[in-house]
């Protein structure tokens, strides 16, 4: 429902898209996880590394949160992203389920093996855990300084990359999936689309004002 430059399915509600767009789209995703719009429950992302543990639904986003984990069946998890990867986790034998907004600095931050050790808290084990590394702009594309990459790959070993241009540049699902695969996490998907480069996911570096996507995970009743 959602017009240029949000066009035409923006999930986020703090980026100056009309509300009632906003409203309509996350009800049609509602729809879609055959759940209502109150199953739903919403992060205020900050680039940080906070994980909450939510057991009820929320009417309001968790604040200064970028990792959401539960156990509880049948209450879906989002995490809105345009360039940033979302990070979904699931140990479907303990059922727990996690979703993680890692940026560069939330994920050199450690957001990541944050929400492992809050699934663990509440009976995951990396082991038994999937992992899948959304659509994010791609280290072709993700050109950054030189000494931000250097920093990058110091905090997240492996995302320090080249860019098609040959210039600096940052995989984040690459050090992710290298950052899970440390913590004992066995099955990692990393879904290949770059978010720059595809034209039907939105994407802040390359369009600046943009929509926002989401990666969702939940418990089927």
């Amino acid at each position: 429902m959602s017009r240029a430059p949000y066009a035409s399915f923006n999930l986020a509600a703090h980026i100056g898209d009309a509300p009632a767009a906003v409203e309509a789209n996350r009800r049609r995703l509602a729809r879609a996880t055959g759940l209502g719009p109150d199953r739903l429950v919403w992060m205020e992302q900050v680039h940080g590394a906070e994980v909450a543990t939510v057991e009820d639904p929320r009417p309001e986003p968790v604040p200064g949160t970028d990792g959401l984990v539960t156990g509880a069946v049948g209450l879906v998890l989002v995490v809105l992203v345009a360039d940033c990867v979302p990070v979904l986790l699931a140990d479907p034998a303990a059922g727990v389920v996690a979703a993680v907004h890692a940026g560069r600095v939330g994920a050199a931050a450690g957001v990541v093996p944050r929400a492992v050790e809050a699934m663990a808290a509440i009976g995951a084990t990396p082991a038994g855990t999937d992992a899948l590394l959304g659509p994010a702009v791609c280290g072709e594309c993700y050109e950054v300084p030189e000494q931000m990459r250097a920093e990058a790959e110091a905090r997240l070993p492996g995302s320090a990359t080249t860019t098609r241009r040959g210039t600096p540049g940052v995989d984040l699902r690459a050090g992710l999936a290298s950052q899970l695969a440390a913590l004992g996490v066995a099955r990692v998907v990393a879904d290949p689309r770059c978010t720059a480069e595809d034209p039907e996911l939105f994407s802040h570096r390359r369009d600046g004002v943009t929509g926002r996507q989401a990666g969702v995970v939940w418990i089927e009743p």
